[in-house]
């Protein structure tokens, strides 16, 4: 995963799990020339939407193993990187990586949704959870959604998600 690798390169580069942000914004932008300052900053926001870093007292903490993963030679990051993925995408992402064909997970998501009248992204959960799919960290977001929205139902996912 592109994000990963991105994210991974400032801690594995300072032999840190845990960072300043401008350290880390510094990495991406002036050390390695990947992003420039803004960009890298946004990289900050999705990559703690994704749950990869937890933010505190102003430091990005890595949430997963920066030893663990691969960086490839030559390795640059697609831009798409910067673009934050919806509760769905994340969830439906993490259902495929679990091993679900995605046309078989939109089905069941849109099921959940019907027969629970729920949103698609608790729907996503759901059915993220109940395949062993990691995404513990959307829970607290969908909660919040939730509450926020009085439990309304969204629009059925488009099988060619």
């Amino acid at each position: 995963m592109s994000l990963e690798v991105a994210v991974a390169v400032p801690f594995k580069q300072r032999a840190k799990e845990r960072l300043g942000e401008g350290e880390f914004v510094v990495a991406l932008s002036l050390d390695r020339g990947w992003f420039s300052p803004d960009q890298a900053k946004r990289l900050v926001d999705v990559a703690v939407g994704r749950g990869l870093v937890a933010e505190e007292d102003g430091d990005l903490i890595a949430r997963f193993d920066p030893d663990d993963v691969i960086v490839p030679e030559g390795f640059t990051p697609d831009e798409d990187v910067l673009r934050e993925q919806s509760t769905f995408e994340t969830a439906l992402d993490a259902i495929v990586a679990a091993g679900v064909e995605k046309q078989a997970a939109v089905a069941g998501i849109n099921e959940r949704q019907r027969a629970l009248a729920i949103t698609i992204e608790a729907a996503a959960v759901l059915y993220a959870k109940e395949h062993g799919a990691a995404i513990d960290h959307l829970a607290a977001d969908v909660r919040e959604s939730l509450a926020a929205d009085g439990h309304a139902a969204d629009e059925p996912a488009e099988a060619d998600r």
